[in-house]
């Protein structure tokens, strides 16, 4: 085991798209990374030699957020490569169709494995030592849509909605070594499935007319691990769409 002598950012997440733009941005602002991802081991690796080139370190833990025992291993290894966690950041996510016709109660449970209930473990494992060390930072990856009702992506939205909730709930019950916020995007990044007249209607909904890039959330996510007197907040970065 090496002590960091730099400040630790755990990622889930983060080999490719938000993820890895949250664990570039992080690294430039001078953490060291514990860089999680499932099977997205080249773009991982990727990512993790564009911050060693760039002074800094970084460490790839490959885990599957659907194992119960998943969370656990993560934070151990984390420890055991760093000895210290700072920040949390709790990106890793799936993002699957449900209409309520569709509805089937282990599609809808895998979600919130993933979404909700890997998230709020990591957050148990990880505020004794942050605690321990003299406090720390969690930021969460919500969606605007959380407080949108959004019918064919039922099992989705509620974990995101879930995802508010233990934001706001830990911001109160970890205070004040531990301060605990959330970002919720509009568009990010599109998923490759949707088409282009899709696309084009869903920006031409935004009152900033453009789609949101990765750099645009993990300048969010660095603003939050910034901001000492911030906790408990969710933070919209979309565009203005949010107010429409």
């Amino acid at each position: 085991m090496t002590r960091s002598h730099r400040p630790v950012a755990l990622i889930t997440g983060a080999a490719k798209r938000v993820g890895r733009a949250i664990a570039l941005e992080l690294a430039t602002a001078g953490h060291d990374i514990a860089l999680h991802y499932h099977d997205s081991h080249a773009d991982a690796e990727q990512t993790a030699k564009e911050i060693r080139s760039n002074g800094g370190r970084a460490e790839l833990i490959c885990a599957d957020l659907y194992d119960p025992a998943a969370p656990e291993n993560i934070v151990n290894l984390a420890l055991e490569r760093f000895s210290r966690i700072d920040v949390l950041v709790n990106n890793a996510s799936v993002f699957q169709e449900m209409r309520l016709e569709d509805f089937e109660a282990q599609k809808f449970h895998d979600t919130l494995t993933i979404n909700l209930c890997a998230p709020l473990k990591l957050c148990q494992l990880v505020a004794p030592f942050m605690k321990k060390s003299g406090g720390g930072c969690i930021v969460n990856l919500s969606d605007i849509n959380a407080a949108r009702p959004w019918p064919h992506h039922l099992a989705y939205g509620c974990s995101k909605a879930g995802i508010d909730y233990i934001t706001r709930a830990l911001a109160r019950s970890l205070a004040p070594a531990i301060r605990v916020n959330a970002v919720a995007p509009g568009i990010a990044v599109f998923p490759d499935s949707y088409p282009i007249d899709l696309r084009q209607q869903l920006v031409d909904s935004v009152p900033l007319k453009r789609e949101g890039t990765p750099q645009d959330i993990a300048g969010a996510v660095r603003f939050l691990v910034e901001s000492p007197y911030i906790t408990g907040q969710i933070l919209n970065i979309d565009g203005g769409r949010s107010i429409i």
